[in-house]
């Protein structure tokens, strides 16, 4: 089209120009030189017959141009596909595909039935991780269901607080159980475990000695990263005082120091350190982790608060980035006295696995930060049960009794399951639970006399049961370690048959909530254990257990159920043949 623009254009100016050029030639031949003349007197009919020349190509080439427009009009009307080659050139300006989404999730298969007669002893490490939580509700808040390993439904129980409960005794937190029918299967009982550190308004907050561990690595760059992170600290720098000492470690594709040790009250130093950071380069994690490490052993305070603050979205490639590597030297560091805290940032390439389990290993928490407002829940709100720790490796055994109980499950801790030696055996790494946080265990049990999933075998014995026994449903056994010290101490007491409700209207708003939290997980997981029960019925469960809803999650967990409601496929129920 180009090419015919140009040549209609062209013509009659290339035939005006020979027209003038002919008649300049034919003029000059005429004419014999006159050598003593002055000067060329040019004739008036030669002018103009050269303007009319002029105006008649002007005007010829100004028709051709809209003739031009006309055909350009007509073809864009009835314009042909493009050929091959143009849709490889098209294809070559479209805008480049999303990156891959690699997250990466430890994959657990669901906890099974146990037979009491077998297996009648259960032990796992307790876990005050929420992060779990979070990130369900990122992917729900996108209109997603989230991975069915991203679901670790302890944690999405104990993101919740739940009512204070008065501590009494020598220890450091208070016990309570619950055991009630299961809403989804009401031959089947739920024993709830409730353990609440001593509240946290209690307790004075130690001297802190806290480094900020910053990934400032180019895939921090977008706004639910390192904008977020920046964001999130900087909430914290006001509740920071002068007995506290704060560093600022920064990692990229090389580490450095941002800020040296500083107390806590200067303010304005802190916040400035924090405004600099700008996202660049490659994530060595592994040397990071080290001089953050160096930098805590650097400020470390007797009888204080030592932990590193981990804030990244665990994509590390530079260095160790073995799970198993890192967690050996994570390990040994935490024998120092510091632990660490992980928050984990941004979606697409977050390794929520290796974020988990660095602060198992670590003697801290995880969580996930998706909102300025889950920024300031768990460094503001939750600021004592986040760094405060007031008993360690703290460890949960239960003993069924065979005569009360055929058969139990422990829903979630798929990752914290532990041996039964494990229990007695004080260097065996465990969870920490810090002041005022609730930590909530659930076991579904079927009683003696119900229907099993499990057959008796044939050629089973079963052993007498005591006597004076014959009221527990099973023994409770929890081992703890008070903070700084080696030796763990025992918290031990039955749970009695006789304090089980008849119906789960009469449990506590607590009980309601959390069993609701607990029958959502199961459904996202998409659980063979849940039986038929929907999320409408869940939903209207955990609306009977909102109680005094502080802080309104109770109700936001009402408004994602109805979020996945919406995105679960729903069975369409088949069709009768005709007969």
């Amino acid at each position: 089209m180009k090419m015919q623009r140009l040549f209609l254009i062209a013509i009659p100016i290339i035939w005006a120009v020979g027209v003038i050029s002919c008649s300049s030639s034919d003029k000059k031949k005429s004419i014999p030189p006159v050598q003593t003349a002055p000067a060329p007197i040019s004739s008036p009919q030669a002018s103009d017959s050269v303007e009319e020349i002029r105006l008649s190509a002007a005007k010829a080439a100004a028709q051709n141009v809209q003739a031009l427009k006309r055909m350009e009009k007509e073809s864009k009307l009835a314009a042909p596909a493009p050929s091959r080659i143009q849709a490889v050139r098209m294809s070559e300006m479209a805008p480049p595909p999303p990156p891959p989404n690699t997250e990466n999730y430890q994959h657990k298969d669901e906890s099974p039935i146990k037979v009491t007669a077998k297996e009648p002893v259960s032990t796992f490490s307790i876990d005050v991780d929420t992060g779990a939580y979070a990130n369900v509700r990122r992917f729900l808040k996108q209109g997603q269901l989230p991975p069915k390993d991203a679901v670790r439904i302890e944690e999405l129980v104990n993101y919740f607080p739940y009512a204070n409960a008065t501590k009494t005794g020598e220890h450091p937190f208070s016990v309570q159980t619950e055991v009630a029918p299961a809403p989804w299967n009401t031959e089947h009982q739920l024993l709830r475990v409730r353990i609440q550190a001593m509240d946290a308004k209690t307790t004075a907050l130690p001297a802190s000695n806290l480094v900020f561990l910053v990934d400032v690595s180019g895939s921090m760059s977008s706004p639910d990263k390192l904008p977020l992170v920046k964001n999130t600290l900087k909430m914290l720098v006001p509740k920071l005082r002068a007995q506290d000492r704060i560093s600022l470690v920064v990692y990229a594709g090389r580490t450095q120091v941002e800020l040296e040790p500083t107390p806590g009250d200067e303010h304005d130093k802190i916040l400035a350190a924090i405004d600099k950071l700008e996202a660049a380069g490659s994530t060595a994690g592994e040397s990071a982790m080290k001089l953050a490490y160096q930098m805590a052993r650097r400020s470390y305070i007797p009888n204080g608060i030592n932990r590193i603050l981990m804030a990244t979205d665990g994509d590390f490639n530079v260095g160790l980035s073995n799970i198993d590597q890192l967690k050996d030297m994570v390990a040994a560091e935490r024998k120092t006295g510091v632990s660490l805290t992980s928050l984990g940032f941004g979606q697409g390439n977050y390794n929520e696995h290796l974020m988990e389990q660095l602060a198992d290993i670590g003697n801290g928490n995880y969580a996930y930060i998706d909102s300025a407002d889950e920024g300031r829940k768990v460094l503001i709100e939750e600021m004592a049960s986040t760094f405060n720790t007031v008993a360690a490796d703290v460890k949960v055994q239960i003993e069924f009794n065979p005569a009360q109980i055929a058969e139990y499950r422990l829903i979630g801790y798929e990752n914290r399951v532990l041996n039964e030696e494990d229990f007695n055996n004080d260097k065996v790494d465990a969870g920490e639970i810090g002041a005022g946080k609730t930590v909530t265990a659930i076991y579904e049990l079927t009683p003696v006399g119900k229907a099993t999933a499990i057959d008796p075998r044939r050629y089973e014995t079963t052993k007498p049961v005591a006597t004076n026994t014959k009221n527990e449903l099973g023994f409770l056994r929890i081992r703890y370690k008070k903070p700084g010290e080696d030796k763990s101490t025992l918290l031990q007491e039955p749970l009695l048959a006789s304090n089980s409700k008849t119906s789960i209207d009469q449990t506590s708003p607590d009980f309601r909530f959390a069993a609701s939290v607990a029958g959502f997980g199961l459904t996202l997981r998409d659980s063979k254990y849940l039986a038929n029960y929907d999320i409408e019925k869940l939903t209207a469960l955990a609306k009977s257990g909102m109680g005094s809803d502080e802080g309104g999650y109770r109700a936001e967990f009402i408004r994602l159920m109805k979020i996945a409601d919406e995105l679960i496929p729903k069975q369409v129920p088949a069709k009768p043949v005709a007969e």
